[in-house]
């Protein structure tokens, strides 16, 4: 069993309704605000590779609102394995256009922020101009396996299997469940659980 749980939001509704499921339990600490600040100032000091405390960390943004350097952080500690929803209909939604010259400062900054710097660019666009005069956009499955390269060459995280498309009623991909580990089990584990639920909706 975990020894603690932490669960963070910003909408004070869900942190309601978590103080209600867990009947405020000693072990289940609940915060509300932004995770990017919450995680590294008070939930990342407590899983201390050198203390022998080991963590699992679930990732489940509304959209592009997680900064990088949460999940470079817990690549870097090395006692920390996450499970990220990866939003990938956000970025199609708001930035990953067909001409990227239409994409406003605003939204390229969320994604710099969530990639951790702008080589997103590389992997979302191919090098020569279309009939049009802008560069051609990829697919998600290139989007995604950059992703994953970044989190094991940049964050560090030893295991890195290929994440699951999770898809809406429609059967539209919303997000790809992405899992990190510095550990070979787990990544074992999740490696098998993937295969077996990667084709269904």
């Amino acid at each position: 069993p975990f020894s603690e749980y932490h669960f963070i939001d910003m909408d004070i509704s869900k942190i309601g309704e978590l103080r209600e499921m867990t009947n405020h339990r000693s072990d289940v600490h609940i915060h509300e605000g932004d995770c990017n600040k919450i995680l590294l100032e008070k939930v990342f000091p407590k899983c201390l590779f050198n203390n022998y405390n080991r963590a699992l960390c679930l990732l489940d943004p509304y959209g592009l609102h997680l900064d990088w350097e949460i999940i470079a952080d817990a690549g870097r500690m090395r006692s920390i394995e996450i499970f990220l929803n990866f939003p990938v209909m956000d970025m199609n939604r708001n930035v990953l256009w067909n001409n990227p010259e239409l994409v406003s400062p605003d939204q390229i900054k969320r994604m710099n922020s969530f990639w951790g710097d702008n080589t997103w660019r590389k992997a979302a666009y191919r090098d020569d101009m279309n009939l049009f005069g802008y560069l051609e956009k990829t697919d998600n499955s290139t989007i995604v396996e950059a992703f994953r390269d970044r989190l094991k060459n940049t964050a560090g995280f030893k295991y890195v299997p290929s994440p699951i498309p999770m898809r809406n009623t429609k059967g539209a991909v919303v997000y790809y469940l992405f899992f990190a580990s510095p550990n070979k089990t787990g990544h074992s584990i999740v490696e098998n659980i993937f295969d077996k639920y990667k084709d269904k909706r």
